[in-house]
Protein backbone atom coordinates (compact mmCIF):
# COMPACT_ATOMS: atom_id res chain seq x y z
CA UNK A 1 0.00 0.00 0.00
CA UNK A 2 2.89 1.88 0.92
CA UNK A 3 4.32 1.89 -2.47
CA UNK A 4 1.26 2.54 -4.20
CA UNK A 5 0.85 5.79 -2.61
CA UNK A 6 3.99 7.03 -3.38
CA UNK A 7 3.33 6.26 -7.35
CA UNK A 8 0.34 8.11 -6.60
CA UNK A 9 2.35 11.40 -4.90
CA UNK A 10 4.80 11.23 -8.04
CA UNK A 11 2.35 10.78 -10.85
CA UNK A 12 0.81 14.11 -9.53
CA UNK A 13 3.39 16.07 -9.98
CA UNK A 14 4.69 14.81 -13.53
CA UNK A 15 3.80 17.81 -16.11
CA UNK A 16 1.11 16.15 -18.23
CA UNK A 17 2.66 17.23 -21.99
CA UNK A 18 -0.22 18.12 -23.19
CA UNK A 19 -0.86 20.83 -20.76
CA UNK A 20 2.60 22.60 -22.26
CA UNK A 21 2.90 25.11 -25.16
CA UNK A 22 3.15 23.52 -27.82
CA UNK A 23 6.56 23.84 -30.15
CA UNK A 24 5.38 26.32 -32.79
CA UNK A 25 3.37 29.04 -30.19
CA UNK A 26 3.48 30.68 -26.72
CA UNK A 27 0.07 32.01 -26.73
CA UNK A 28 -0.48 33.22 -23.75
CA UNK A 29 1.47 34.50 -20.26
CA UNK A 30 3.47 31.13 -19.03
CA UNK A 31 2.65 29.36 -22.32
CA UNK A 32 -0.50 27.50 -21.36
CA UNK A 33 -3.97 27.85 -19.55
CA UNK A 34 -2.01 25.97 -16.64
CA UNK A 35 0.56 28.53 -16.46
CA UNK A 36 2.92 25.50 -16.53
CA UNK A 37 5.67 28.22 -18.19
CA UNK A 38 7.33 24.57 -20.36
CA UNK A 39 6.91 24.17 -23.59
CA UNK A 40 7.66 21.07 -26.21
CA UNK A 41 9.74 23.67 -28.25
CA UNK A 42 13.74 23.18 -28.64
CA UNK A 43 16.43 25.56 -28.35
CA UNK A 44 19.92 25.52 -29.62
CA UNK A 45 22.35 24.01 -26.85
CA UNK A 46 23.81 27.57 -27.02
CA UNK A 47 21.64 30.59 -27.58
CA UNK A 48 23.33 33.46 -29.83
CA UNK A 49 21.91 36.77 -29.95
CA UNK A 50 19.93 36.98 -33.67
CA UNK A 51 18.12 40.30 -33.62
CA UNK A 52 17.24 43.20 -30.51
CA UNK A 53 13.87 45.85 -31.38
CA UNK A 54 13.48 49.25 -29.65
CA UNK A 55 10.47 49.28 -27.96
CA UNK A 56 10.91 52.56 -26.55
CA UNK A 57 10.06 52.40 -22.43
CA UNK A 58 10.45 49.40 -20.11
CA UNK A 59 8.94 46.34 -20.92
CA UNK A 60 7.62 44.55 -18.45
CA UNK A 61 5.05 42.41 -20.45
CA UNK A 62 5.99 39.29 -21.00
CA UNK A 63 5.96 38.24 -24.89
CA UNK A 64 3.60 36.12 -26.88
CA UNK A 65 4.35 34.27 -29.91
CA UNK A 66 1.75 33.24 -32.46
CA UNK A 67 2.20 32.35 -36.29
CA UNK A 68 5.66 33.45 -36.59
CA UNK A 69 4.93 37.02 -34.85
CA UNK A 70 5.67 38.15 -31.34
CA UNK A 71 3.74 40.04 -29.18
CA UNK A 72 4.36 42.35 -26.10
CA UNK A 73 3.43 45.43 -24.36
CA UNK A 74 5.75 48.31 -23.58
CA UNK A 75 5.54 51.59 -20.98
CA UNK A 76 4.68 53.58 -24.07
CA UNK A 77 1.32 51.88 -23.68
CA UNK A 78 1.74 50.15 -27.15
CA UNK A 79 0.83 46.94 -28.08
CA UNK A 80 4.27 45.85 -30.60
CA UNK A 81 3.59 43.25 -33.11
CA UNK A 82 7.07 42.20 -34.28
CA UNK A 83 8.00 39.30 -36.40
CA UNK A 84 9.86 37.01 -35.20
CA UNK A 85 12.13 35.92 -38.17
CA UNK A 86 13.67 38.89 -38.28
CA UNK A 87 12.46 41.39 -35.58
CA UNK A 88 11.34 43.56 -37.94
CA UNK A 89 7.46 46.03 -37.67
CA UNK A 90 4.62 44.20 -38.25
CA UNK A 91 2.34 46.81 -36.24
CA UNK A 92 1.76 48.89 -33.18
CA UNK A 93 -1.59 50.01 -31.52
CA UNK A 94 -1.61 52.60 -29.18
CA UNK A 95 -3.91 51.28 -25.97
CA UNK A 96 -3.15 54.10 -23.41
CA UNK A 97 -1.15 56.99 -22.61
CA UNK A 98 -0.48 55.25 -18.86
CA UNK A 99 1.21 52.61 -20.03
CA UNK A 100 0.78 48.72 -20.47
CA UNK A 101 2.79 47.15 -17.21
CA UNK A 102 2.93 43.74 -16.33
CA UNK A 103 0.08 42.67 -18.19
CA UNK A 104 1.03 39.70 -20.77
CA UNK A 105 -0.98 39.21 -24.58
CA UNK A 106 -2.88 36.31 -25.05
CA UNK A 107 -3.39 35.66 -28.72
CA UNK A 108 -6.50 33.34 -29.62
CA UNK A 109 -9.32 32.95 -32.70
CA UNK A 110 -7.14 35.83 -34.67
CA UNK A 111 -7.38 37.98 -31.77
CA UNK A 112 -4.40 39.56 -29.34
CA UNK A 113 -6.18 40.42 -25.82
CA UNK A 114 -3.74 42.87 -23.48
CA UNK A 115 -4.55 44.87 -20.53
CA UNK A 116 -2.91 48.64 -19.63
CA UNK A 117 -2.38 50.79 -16.60
CA UNK A 118 -5.53 52.92 -17.54
CA UNK A 119 -7.63 49.77 -16.66
CA UNK A 120 -9.08 49.21 -20.00
CA UNK A 121 -8.74 45.67 -21.41
CA UNK A 122 -8.04 45.40 -25.44
CA UNK A 123 -8.83 42.85 -28.15
CA UNK A 124 -6.87 43.33 -31.19
CA UNK A 125 -6.74 42.14 -34.63
CA UNK A 126 -3.74 39.99 -34.76
CA UNK A 127 -3.43 41.01 -39.30
CA UNK A 128 -4.15 44.55 -39.18
CA UNK A 129 -3.14 45.67 -35.79
CA UNK A 130 -6.79 47.32 -35.65
CA UNK A 131 -9.40 47.14 -32.12
CA UNK A 132 -11.52 44.34 -32.21
CA UNK A 133 -12.96 46.02 -29.30
CA UNK A 134 -12.03 47.60 -25.70
CA UNK A 135 -13.76 46.69 -21.85
CA UNK A 136 -12.86 49.17 -19.38
CA UNK A 137 -12.63 48.56 -15.45
CA UNK A 138 -12.06 51.08 -12.84
CA UNK A 139 -8.32 49.84 -11.79
CA UNK A 140 -5.19 49.29 -13.53
CA UNK A 141 -4.83 45.74 -14.96
CA UNK A 142 -1.93 44.19 -14.21
CA UNK A 143 -3.34 40.01 -14.81
CA UNK A 144 -2.78 38.64 -18.02
CA UNK A 145 -5.83 37.63 -19.95
CA UNK A 146 -6.81 33.80 -20.65
CA UNK A 147 -8.82 32.59 -23.41
CA UNK A 148 -10.56 29.45 -22.78
CA UNK A 149 -13.59 28.42 -24.90
CA UNK A 150 -15.19 31.67 -26.17
CA UNK A 151 -14.19 33.12 -22.40
CA UNK A 152 -11.62 35.82 -21.89
CA UNK A 153 -10.49 36.27 -18.02
CA UNK A 154 -8.66 38.71 -16.55
CA UNK A 155 -8.28 40.50 -13.50
CA UNK A 156 -8.28 43.97 -12.49
CA UNK A 157 -6.90 46.61 -9.40
CA UNK A 158 -10.49 47.33 -9.04
CA UNK A 159 -11.04 43.75 -7.23
CA UNK A 160 -12.96 41.72 -9.80
CA UNK A 161 -11.91 39.02 -11.97
CA UNK A 162 -13.67 39.54 -15.29
CA UNK A 163 -15.13 37.05 -18.00
CA UNK A 164 -15.61 38.48 -21.42
CA UNK A 165 -17.11 37.04 -24.28
CA UNK A 166 -13.73 36.70 -26.82
CA UNK A 167 -15.80 38.05 -29.58
CA UNK A 168 -17.29 41.11 -28.86
CA UNK A 169 -16.11 41.79 -25.37
CA UNK A 170 -19.29 41.58 -23.08
CA UNK A 171 -19.27 41.27 -19.89
CA UNK A 172 -20.35 37.45 -18.79
CA UNK A 173 -19.76 37.87 -15.56
CA UNK A 174 -17.41 39.23 -12.66
CA UNK A 175 -16.35 38.09 -9.08
CA UNK A 176 -15.44 40.47 -6.24
CA UNK A 177 -12.99 39.91 -4.38
CA UNK A 178 -11.31 41.89 -0.90
CA UNK A 179 -8.16 42.87 -2.83
CA UNK A 180 -6.47 43.45 -6.39
CA UNK A 181 -6.69 40.88 -8.49
CA UNK A 182 -2.66 41.22 -9.80
CA UNK A 183 -2.34 37.43 -10.61
CA UNK A 184 -3.36 35.37 -13.84
CA UNK A 185 -6.06 32.69 -13.66
CA UNK A 186 -4.95 29.48 -14.04
CA UNK A 187 -7.33 27.54 -16.24
CA UNK A 188 -7.72 23.72 -15.93
CA UNK A 189 -10.79 21.36 -16.35
CA UNK A 190 -13.58 24.64 -16.60
CA UNK A 191 -12.16 26.45 -13.29
CA UNK A 192 -10.11 29.69 -13.04
CA UNK A 193 -7.70 29.17 -10.33
CA UNK A 194 -6.91 33.02 -9.06
CA UNK A 195 -4.38 33.90 -6.08
CA UNK A 196 -5.18 37.53 -4.43
CA UNK A 197 -3.58 40.46 -2.85
CA UNK A 198 -6.30 39.59 -0.55
CA UNK A 199 -4.43 36.69 0.34
CA UNK A 200 -7.00 34.04 -0.27
CA UNK A 201 -6.72 31.63 -3.53
CA UNK A 202 -10.05 30.89 -5.24
CA UNK A 203 -11.52 28.27 -7.67
CA UNK A 204 -13.97 29.58 -9.90
CA UNK A 205 -16.14 27.95 -12.44
CA UNK A 206 -15.86 29.69 -16.29
CA UNK A 207 -19.01 28.97 -17.14
CA UNK A 208 -21.06 30.71 -14.70
CA UNK A 209 -18.30 32.79 -12.37
CA UNK A 210 -19.60 30.46 -9.48
CA UNK A 211 -17.00 30.76 -6.44
CA UNK A 212 -16.73 26.94 -6.06
CA UNK A 213 -13.89 27.68 -2.72
CA UNK A 214 -11.82 29.69 -1.54
CA UNK A 215 -8.32 28.94 1.12
CA UNK A 216 -6.30 31.26 3.01
CA UNK A 217 -2.71 31.63 1.72
CA UNK A 218 -1.86 33.68 4.42
CA UNK A 219 0.00 35.79 3.04
CA UNK A 220 -0.17 38.48 0.18
CA UNK A 221 0.32 36.79 -3.04
CA UNK A 222 1.49 38.58 -6.44
CA UNK A 223 2.44 35.15 -8.39
CA UNK A 224 0.19 33.21 -10.26
CA UNK A 225 -0.28 29.51 -9.80
CA UNK A 226 0.82 26.84 -12.07
CA UNK A 227 -1.33 24.30 -11.98
CA UNK A 228 -0.75 20.29 -12.43
CA UNK A 229 -2.63 16.84 -11.70
CA UNK A 230 -4.98 18.43 -8.61
CA UNK A 231 -2.26 20.65 -7.14
CA UNK A 232 -1.54 24.27 -7.11
CA UNK A 233 2.31 25.93 -6.53
CA UNK A 234 2.51 29.46 -5.86
CA UNK A 235 4.64 32.04 -3.76
CA UNK A 236 3.77 34.19 -1.45
CA UNK A 237 5.25 37.77 -0.19
CA UNK A 238 5.46 35.94 3.45
CA UNK A 239 8.29 34.33 1.80
CA UNK A 240 6.97 30.93 1.25
CA UNK A 241 6.16 28.57 -1.86
CA UNK A 242 2.87 26.98 -1.12
CA UNK A 243 1.46 23.46 -2.86
CA UNK A 244 -2.07 23.18 -2.49
CA UNK A 245 -4.27 19.94 -3.01
CA UNK A 246 -7.61 21.63 -4.79
CA UNK A 247 -9.66 18.29 -4.14
CA UNK A 248 -8.87 18.78 -0.45
CA UNK A 249 -8.57 22.57 -0.80
CA UNK A 250 -5.72 22.18 1.63
CA UNK A 251 -1.69 23.25 2.09
CA UNK A 252 -0.07 20.22 1.64
CA UNK A 253 3.19 21.92 2.34
CA UNK A 254 5.10 25.18 2.58
CA UNK A 255 8.59 25.78 1.84
CA UNK A 256 10.86 28.84 2.84
CA UNK A 257 14.50 28.90 3.10
CA UNK A 258 16.05 28.68 5.97
CA UNK A 259 18.04 31.74 6.02
CA UNK A 260 17.41 33.93 3.10
CA UNK A 261 13.85 35.09 4.04
CA UNK A 262 12.78 37.25 1.20
CA UNK A 263 9.01 37.40 -1.04
CA UNK A 264 8.69 35.31 -4.01
CA UNK A 265 6.88 37.28 -7.03
CA UNK A 266 8.26 35.24 -9.42
CA UNK A 267 5.42 32.59 -10.80
CA UNK A 268 6.55 29.09 -10.84
CA UNK A 269 7.11 26.52 -13.48
CA UNK A 270 6.58 22.63 -13.13
CA UNK A 271 8.43 20.28 -14.78
CA UNK A 272 10.20 16.71 -14.17
CA UNK A 273 8.76 16.53 -10.35
CA UNK A 274 9.85 19.86 -9.73
CA UNK A 275 8.69 23.52 -9.23
CA UNK A 276 11.36 25.82 -10.39
CA UNK A 277 10.91 29.59 -8.84
CA UNK A 278 12.61 32.82 -8.97
CA UNK A 279 12.62 34.42 -5.09
CA UNK A 280 13.75 38.24 -4.44
CA UNK A 281 16.28 36.54 -2.45
CA UNK A 282 18.11 36.93 -5.87
CA UNK A 283 17.94 33.08 -6.12
CA UNK A 284 16.73 30.40 -8.63
CA UNK A 285 15.50 27.68 -6.58
CA UNK A 286 14.70 23.58 -7.21
CA UNK A 287 12.10 22.15 -4.87
CA UNK A 288 10.81 18.75 -4.97
CA UNK A 289 6.87 18.95 -5.68
CA UNK A 290 6.08 15.96 -3.45
CA UNK A 291 7.88 17.27 -0.69
CA UNK A 292 8.45 20.68 -1.40
CA UNK A 293 12.65 20.36 -0.33
CA UNK A 294 14.98 22.40 -2.23
CA UNK A 295 17.23 20.52 -4.79
CA UNK A 296 19.12 22.97 -5.50
CA UNK A 297 19.30 26.99 -6.18
CA UNK A 298 21.69 29.24 -7.76
CA UNK A 299 22.50 32.83 -6.50
CA UNK A 300 21.79 35.74 -9.50
CA UNK A 301 23.72 39.30 -8.89
CA UNK A 302 19.83 40.87 -8.30
CA UNK A 303 15.98 39.88 -7.36
CA UNK A 304 14.25 37.45 -9.56
CA UNK A 305 10.70 38.68 -10.62
CA UNK A 306 10.98 37.18 -13.84
CA UNK A 307 9.10 33.40 -14.15
CA UNK A 308 11.18 30.98 -15.08
CA UNK A 309 10.55 28.50 -18.80
CA UNK A 310 11.66 25.03 -19.09
CA UNK A 311 12.47 23.01 -22.36
CA UNK A 312 14.30 19.95 -22.86
CA UNK A 313 15.90 19.64 -20.20
CA UNK A 314 17.02 23.55 -19.17
CA UNK A 315 15.54 26.48 -17.83
CA UNK A 316 15.55 29.76 -18.98
CA UNK A 317 14.72 33.24 -16.23
CA UNK A 318 15.21 37.27 -16.22
CA UNK A 319 16.83 38.43 -13.27
CA UNK A 320 16.85 42.19 -12.23
CA UNK A 321 20.90 41.94 -12.52
CA UNK A 322 19.97 42.43 -16.14
CA UNK A 323 21.19 38.87 -17.19
CA UNK A 324 19.26 35.52 -18.67
CA UNK A 325 19.88 32.51 -17.02
CA UNK A 326 20.43 29.32 -18.93
CA UNK A 327 20.72 26.49 -16.90
CA UNK A 328 20.69 22.85 -16.36
CA UNK A 329 17.01 21.65 -14.74
CA UNK A 330 18.31 18.11 -12.66
CA UNK A 331 21.31 19.79 -11.63
CA UNK A 332 20.97 23.73 -11.08
CA UNK A 333 24.71 24.24 -12.84
CA UNK A 334 24.47 27.55 -14.93
CA UNK A 335 25.41 26.67 -18.48
CA UNK A 336 25.19 30.17 -20.21
CA UNK A 337 24.34 34.06 -19.24
CA UNK A 338 23.10 36.30 -21.66
CA UNK A 339 23.89 40.26 -20.17
CA UNK A 340 20.43 42.16 -21.74
CA UNK A 341 22.22 45.59 -20.18
CA UNK A 342 18.71 46.46 -18.17
CA UNK A 343 16.76 44.64 -15.65
CA UNK A 344 14.73 41.88 -16.98
CA UNK A 345 11.90 41.45 -14.83
CA UNK A 346 9.90 39.97 -17.83
CA UNK A 347 9.47 36.38 -18.39
CA UNK A 348 10.77 34.30 -21.55
CA UNK A 349 8.84 33.20 -23.92
CA UNK A 350 9.85 30.44 -26.03
CA UNK A 351 8.42 28.92 -30.10
CA UNK A 352 9.96 27.97 -32.93
CA UNK A 353 13.26 27.54 -32.01
CA UNK A 354 13.67 30.92 -30.35
CA UNK A 355 13.20 32.48 -27.07
CA UNK A 356 12.18 36.27 -26.69
CA UNK A 357 12.24 38.28 -23.52
CA UNK A 358 12.05 41.91 -22.69
CA UNK A 359 14.57 44.59 -20.67
CA UNK A 360 13.05 47.38 -18.56
CA UNK A 361 15.27 49.57 -20.75
CA UNK A 362 12.83 49.09 -23.71
CA UNK A 363 14.93 46.29 -25.39
CA UNK A 364 13.37 43.17 -26.89
CA UNK A 365 15.48 40.67 -27.50
CA UNK A 366 15.87 37.02 -29.45
CA UNK A 367 17.81 34.50 -29.27
CA UNK A 368 18.17 30.83 -30.87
Amino acid sequence: MRVHSIAILIAAAVVSVSAQAPPGAWTQFRGSSPLLGTTDATLPPTLKLLWTYDAGDAIESSAAIADGVVYVGSQTGELHAVNLSDGSTKWKYKASPDGIGESSPAVAGGLVYIGDLSGTVHAVNAATGKAAWTFTTDGEVKSSPVVTGDTVLVGSYDSHLYALAAKTGALQWKVKTDGYVHATPSVVDGVAYITGCDEILRGIRVRDGRQLFTLSSGAYTGASPAISNGRAFYGTYENEVLAVDLKTHRIVWRYRHPERNFPFYSSAALSGGRVFVGGRDKLMHALDAVSGKEAWSFQTGARIDSSPALSSGRGYVGSNDGKLYVFDASSGKVVQQFDAGGPLSASPAIAAGRLVIGSQDGKLFCLG
